[in-house]
């Protein structure tokens, strides 16, 4: 039995065998070798700098030209047609009415102030007296009508100095104001109408300040600096130096003026805003008269300067 499924078995195989006769199985591929470092043996420092190497051949000539855009003016169309490109849609009169409002909204309104800057007793050796400087103006950003007066005074004496002046202010930028028209002086003897030009603003680091050239109805020359800083210590606690210089280009013996820097006054000023319209102030002042000026005054029996202790109030409206 077991011979024959031997012979069985054998037979069903053969074709299979016969079939892979003379065959072999395939030998595996040899190992594959790592290529060559191609930088083996080399120093690395003496590879030349990447940032020195020149571009590669293939992208030679293809770097896009940059050039600037071109300049020219508006055209004809731009600069012609009518002012206002609204009123070829809508009425006239109804958009004047709106720009006019939109001015308006936008600060082209009338407005005004009074300062009183300076409103003071001053207390000197043998000589008390008081003083005043005050200025108003009406008018838009741009244009404006200034009135200013100033002057001081010995209690129980007619004032010393008074003056008046009405001037036309225009807004150079949004710092500095150019003003002209006419000063007055009431006092001293004899009276004086001057012509005045001067400027007037907020120089930088916050200086207030006002310079104006005068000249008289007899040709007398003068000019008059004037300069102040609010140093804020606290939110109402404010300390003020200020100074003045007043200058002359001729002689005038009848008003007891000198050519050259006739007079100067220097102050410092510490103030409390109770409210900001409304501010009480006390402090010291150095006034002094110089050259010809001192002479005139030692001539008249006057002080030639000194100092003065000041109690006032500044307000505005």
């Amino acid at each position: 039995m077991k011979k024959l499924l031997v012979l069985l078995f054998a037979t069903a195989a053969a074709p299979a065998l016969a079939q892979h006769a003379g065959h072999h199985m395939p030998e595996p591929p040899p190992p594959v070798e790592a290529p060559a470092d191609p930088h083996a043996g080399h120093d690395m420092a003496d590879m030349p700098d990447m940032a020195d190497m020149p571009a590669p051949a293939s992208h030679a000539g293809h770097q896009p030209e940059i050039s600037d855009p071109p300049v020219a003016g508006p055209s004809e169309a731009a600069l012609g047609g009518p002012r206002n490109a609204a009123d070829t849609l809508f009425d006239v009169e109804d958009m004047a009415r709106a720009r006019a409002g939109l001015r308006k909204e936008h600060g082209a309104i009338t407005a005004w102030k009074l300062l009183v800057d300076r409103a003071e007793a001053r207390v000197r050796d043998g000589r008390d007296g008081y003083a005043w400087d005050a200025q108003a103006w009406v008018g838009g950003d741009i244009d404006r009508l200034w009135v200013k007066t100033e002057g001081e005074a010995s209690f129980g004496e007619r004032p010393e100095a008074a003056e008046a002046q009405l001037l036309w202010s225009h807004a150079l930028d949004p710092w500095f104001n150019l003003q002209a028209g006419v000063r007055y002086d009431i006092r001293p003897n004899p009276e004086r109408a001057h012509l005045v030009i001067g400027v007037q603003g907020l120089a930088p680091y916050w200086f207030e300040v006002d310079g104006a050239l005068f000249l008289s109805d007899k040709g007398e020359l003068s000019a008059r600096f004037e300069a102040e800083y609010d140093q804020r210590i606290t939110q109402r606690l404010i300390l003020q130096p200020r100074v003045e210089f007043d200058l002359a280009a001729q002689n005038v013996p009848e008003r007891g003026i000198g050519s050259g820097l006739s007079k100067t006054e220097a102050g410092l000023r510490l103030r409390y805003e109770i409210v900001p319209e409304f501010a009480p102030y006390v402090g010291v002042e150095y006034g002094r008269a110089f050259g010809d000026t001192a002479g005139f005054a030692r001539a008249a029996g006057e002080r030639v300067g000194g100092w003065s202790l000041v109690a006032g109030v500044r307000t505005w409206f």
